[in-house]
This record gives structure tokens, sequence and C-alpha cells, in this order.
């Protein structure tokens, strides 16, 4: 499948536009994970995020657990805060499929497409809410 077609799958890219879309793919790039691997460790630089195609992923923040699956985000944050730290623990639950993004793929990106940038940015903002209203 298409890159452009898979992002179209996640809410967060379903607002773009088919053009949009084509251009906002390019950066990406398809990778697999095992079930029970680690993607991404808390407090630790981020270095991109990751769009889940296939899969389940356990996030584990403050305590508490969420599951996300096909058309979810996950690594969002540490790409807009200043700082650059993870702030969950993801793990495979199952075997994965992801689109990835790195922090210079998500530079580029946000200075071609600053309105893709903003709903991510949008996405992480949301996400600290959750994290500060759980713990």
């Amino acid at each position: 499948m298409a890159t452009a077609d898979l992002l179209r799958s996640s809410p967060l890219f379903a607002q773009f536009d088919d053009a949009t879309l084509e251009r906002i793919a390019e950066p990406f790039s398809e990778v697999e994970f095992p079930a029970n691997h680690v993607l991404i460790e808390s407090r630790i630089p981020g270095a991109g995020l990751f769009v889940i195609c296939d899969g389940t992923v356990i996030v584990e923040a403050r305590g508490a657990e969420r599951e996300l699956g096909r058309g979810d985000v996950v690594g969002e944050i540490s790409l807009v805060e200043d700082d650059g730290l993870r702030r969950a623990r993801v793990v495979s639950k199952t075997p994965l499929r992801c689109l990835a993004l790195d922090r210079a793929g998500f530079e580029r990106l946000a200075e071609a497409e600053p309105q893709v940038a903003d709903a991510i940015r949008a996405l992480a903002r949301e996400r600290e809410d959750e994290l500060e209203s759980s713990g």
C-alpha cells in the first residue's frame, strides 16, 4: 500500500487532500517490529514519530497503560517539545508495521507544510494534557 494511503488511514492526516498527502508522505519510511519490541523509551531523546499501520502497541506513562492501533501516532511529543525527551514507553503488543518520520524529516515537513506541523503540535499538546490529568 502506498505511503499516502497509509497516512490517510490516520485521523491525524485524513484531514488533508490527496495532493498534500502525497507531499507529506515523501519523508516517511515503512518499518516493521516484532511483538514485545520497545519502540520508545521514556526520558530519552526522541528521534521521530511512528504512525501505526498494522498491529497494536502499549503506551506506558505515569503508571497508566493505553493500547493504540491502526492510524494512531506515537512519539510526536518529543518532536515538538523544547527538551526533545520522550514522555512514555511504547512497546509493540503484536507484530507491528509503521510509517516512521525522523526529526530531520519533521523539520523539513514543518517548513514546507506548516499546517501538518500544526496538526502534529496539536496532537502533542492533547497528549501532554492527557498525561498531566492522569498523574
